[in-house]
């Protein structure tokens, strides 16, 4: 099992560079950047290629709507060139608040466009002329919707990988179904071990039955707070804010896809309430909200037996990197933290 890091959405990017030397040094082995409506995500994979010389760079993610497939083609080609084959591309729909709110851009069809992205995108990495007739892109634009100058064209570059890996962030049945199918590597979350083949064992089943052998098998990234040791199941409280911020905030009333997750897993009361409390204004309540048994279940967070025990359960629903947020502050707690369960995973 691999383990990875993201990096935060705002602020101490120097510090979250020196943190991830570190930490490639402890055993890590992968890094997202994410970008939200943040500072972009490019610029900072960039500088962290430059910074790091193992560790795996991962968007995480680059939204679908806001480039298009070839130019999300070329920055792929080009972080993974200048990293020397070890960017991920991390893909994902975001919402429409981002993507509406943000960018101007109209948030339709996320199955289709993810799908067509991605056949885009490997053409441009094997340097075919990128010829595509899809529903929702046409390359190259056809003659009667521009000047008629465009023709098909193939990247200049030779690429470092013809395949670079792809990931989906995806919870939604279908999403999944595709992901699956489609993807090397998948990315839910707040993942939930024991309830994750409940959730998504079906699409799961329904996309690999479609999945090409040469994809090879499907690598799921789980996010999880980490803390190790006797004394640290408060830090657990640190992790309510995001959990209340996504079930509560994330959307509208019926419109929230993590809320939705939350139900699945059997907390339709619990997200009911801590939807109404956000959407409310009061987040503090809607925090203390969050029950602590799913909390526990979503987290790597106890004494190192327990934690241990953790990981044999995210490993037995088919977890292959976790992707960890070290609730101790200071660096030199965070590289420890990684550094033991580097040892509890062998």
């Amino acid at each position: 099992m691999k383990i990875g890091t993201g990096i935060s959405y705002s602020g101490g990017f120097a510090e979250s560079v020196a943190d991830v030397v570190e930490l490639e040094k402890a055993g890590l082995d992968v890094v997202f950047v994410p970008e939200a409506y943040s500072f972009d995500a490019v610029s900072q994979l960039g500088y962290l290629a430059a910074k790091t010389e193992r560790v795996q760079l991962a968007s995480g993610i680059f939204q679908i709507y806001t480039r298009t497939p070839t130019l999300t083609a070329m920055t792929a080609a080009g972080l993974d060139f200048v990293s020397d084959g070890r960017f991920v591309l991390g893909l994902g729909a975001s919402g429409p608040q981002v993507i509406e709110g943000f960018h101007g851009v109209k948030y339709d069809a996320p199955l289709g466009r993810t799908r067509e992205i991605v056949e885009v995108c490997r053409q441009v990495w094997r340097r075919e002329r990128v010829v595509h007739e899809g529903k929702h892109y046409t390359i190259p634009l056809p003659p009667e919707q521009g000047t008629g100058l465009g023709k098909p064209l193939k990247l200049i570059n030779h690429p470092v990988r013809e395949r670079i890996p792809v990931l989906l962030a995806s919870i939604g049945p279908k999403n999944v179904a595709l992901t699956a199918e489609i993807a090397e590597g998948w990315q839910p979350i707040f993942f939930h071990p024991e309830k994750a083949a409940d959730v998504w064992g079906a699409s799961l089943a329904e996309g690999k039955a479609k999945r090409d052998p040469a994809l090879g098998e499907l690598d799921t990234y789980v996010m999880v707070a980490l803390a190790i040791g006797d004394d640290v199941e408060p830090l657990l409280d640190w992790v309510r804010p995001m959990l209340a911020l996504y079930i509560g905030g994330m959307g509208a009333r019926g419109k929230n896809f993590y809320n939705d997750l939350a139900c699945r897993y059997g907390y339709e009361a619990e997200a009911k309430l801590i939807q109404e409390l956000y959407l409310d204004g009061k987040k503090e309540e809607a925090a203390a909200a969050v029950p602590l048994e799913l909390l526990r279940a979503i987290s790597l967070v106890g004494p190192a037996g327990y934690v241990k025990e953790r990981v044999a359960a995210f490993a037995e629903a088919g977890v292959t990197t976790l992707v960890v947020n070290p609730l101790q502050p200071g660096r030199e707690a965070r590289v420890a933290a990684v550094s033991q369960l580097r040892e509890l995973i062998g």
